[in-house]
C-alpha cells in the first residue's frame, strides 16, 4: 500500500458522524448504503483529513465542500461571485467556513480538528493539525488560498466547465490527448476528439466541434473522471454518485479505466453509489483484471441509530456477491 493512501479514519465529530471508525481502505474504494446514511459526508470528512497539510489548506477544503453543496442553490439564485468580487474575499470564505461548526477526525495520515467558539460576543476559530494548535479571532482571520490540483471532488451534479477545463490541463501536460480521445471513442464511437475551445469543453463529431452539453451528462461525467485521474497523480479523487448519467452497458468500461488509470497515476479513489449494478460491475472488473487493491464499504445504522461501517476487501466482496447470487437465483 502506498504511504500516502488513506487506510483508516476515525471521525469523532462531523455532521452525522460521532465516534465513527472505518478501516481497510485500498487504492480504489466504493462506498454504499441507503439514502441519508452519510455517504457523501463520509467522503467529505476524508477529503478534509487528507487535505489538511496546514491551516490554509484545511480552510480551503472546508470551503470547497460547502461550496459544492451549495452550488445548485447559488445557480438558482443567480449569484455570480466573480461579478460581485466575492469569490476571493476573506468574508466570503468565512461565511462558508461558519457553516461547519465542528470537525474532528484522526487517520493514519493525520489528526485534524476544527471548531468555532462563540463566547462573550467573540468568535474564535480553533484549528488542530497533528498536535499543533492555533486559535484565531474571527476579525483577524486572513486566508491565502492554496488550491491542490492533486485532490479533486466530483459532486453528484458533475463538474462545471471551469473544473473540467482545469483538469484537462493535466492531460495536456502529460501529453495524454490521444489516449483521452481513444477512451472517449470507446464510450461513443461517433466522437472523433475532445478539446477545450474558448474555455468551453467541446467534442468533434462529423467534422464539427459541438459544446459538450449537447451530448448528455454521462459523457461529461465520463470525461471528467478520466481528466481527474490524471490531475490527481499521487493524490486523491472523490466521486459522488459515480454512476451519474452512465448507462449500465458502460459501467465495466468505466471501472476498467478507474482501476488501470488510478494505478498508473498512483492516485487513491473514493466513490459513492446507490446502484447494485455498479457494485456488481466493480467486483466483476476487479476479478477480470485480478486487481485486489480495492475495498467496498457499506454504511449502516445500529439499533441506536449510530452510523457504522462494514468494509469488504477483494476476497470478501467477491464471496458476498456470489452468496447473494445463489440466494436470489441471479
Amino acid at each position: 500500500m502506498n504511504e500516502h493512501f488513506l487506510t483508516e479514519i476515525e471521525i469523532k465529530q462531523f455532521k452525522c458522524f460521532t465516534n465513527f471508525i472505518a478501516t481497510g481502505f485500498k487504492r480504489v474504494n466504493l462506498i454504499g448504503g441507503k439514502n441519508n446514511f452519510g455517504k457523501t459526508a463520509f467522503m467529505e470528512a476524508c477529503l478534509i483529513n487528507v487535505s489538511s497539510r496546514n491551516i490554509n489548506a484545511m480552510i480551503m477544503a472546508i470551503f470547497n465542500i460547502k461550496y459544492k453543496r451549495e452550488n445548485l442553490n447559488l445557480i438558482n439564485t443567480a449569484i455570480n461571485f466573480q461579478n460581485l468580487n466575492l469569490i476571493n474575499t476573506t468574508g466570503h470564505y468565512q461565511n462558508f467556513l461558519d457553516a461547519t461548526r465542528n470537525y474532528s477526525a484522526k487517520s493514519n495520515l493525520g489528526n485534524t480538528e476544527f471548531s468555532i467558539i462563540e463566547k462573550d460576543a467573540t468568535k474564535i476559530y480553533q484549528f488542530k493539525i497533528n498536535g499543533h494548535s492555533k486559535t484565531i479571532n474571527a476579525n483577524e482571520l486572513s486566508i491565502i488560498p492554496e488550491p491542490d490540483s492533486t485532490i479533486n471532488f466530483i459532486d453528484n451534479f458533475g463538474w462545471c466547465n471551469d473544473d473540467l477545463t482545469e483538469a484537462y490541463q493535466a492531460i495536456q501536460q502529460q501529453d495524454q490527448e490521444d489516449n483521452l480521445n481513444a477512451f472517449i471513442r470507446e464510450f461513443d464511437d461517433s466522437i472523433e476528439s475532445f478539446k477545450i475551445i474558448g474555455n468551453k469543453p467541446q467534442c468533434k463529431t462529423r467534422g464539427e466541434y459541438r459544446d459538450i452539453v449537447e451530448f448528455g451528462d454521462g459523457l461529461r461525467h465520463y470525461i471528467s473522471i478520466i481528466c481527474a485521474l490524471y490531475a490527481c497523480k499521487n493524490g486523491y479523487l472523490f466521486v459522488d454518485e459515480i454512476d451519474n448519467g452512465i448507462h449500465y452497458t458502460q459501467l465495466d468500461r468505466l471501472w476498467e479505466l478507474i482501476l488501470t488509470l488510478s494505478k498508473k497515476t498512483n492516485s487513491q479513489v473514493f466513490a459513492v453509489t446507490h446502484s447494485k449494478e455498479m457494485l456488481e460491475s466493480f467486483a466483476r472488473v476487479a476479478k477480470k483484471l485480478d486487481e485486489q487493491n480495492i475495498s467496498y464499504t457499506t454504511l449502516v445504522k445500529n439499533n441506536q441509530q449510530e452510523i457504522k461501517a462494514i468494509t469488504h476487501d477483494y476476497e470478501m466482496l467477491l464471496d458476498s456477491i456470489e452468496q447473494e447470487r445463489e440466494i436470489r437465483g441471479w
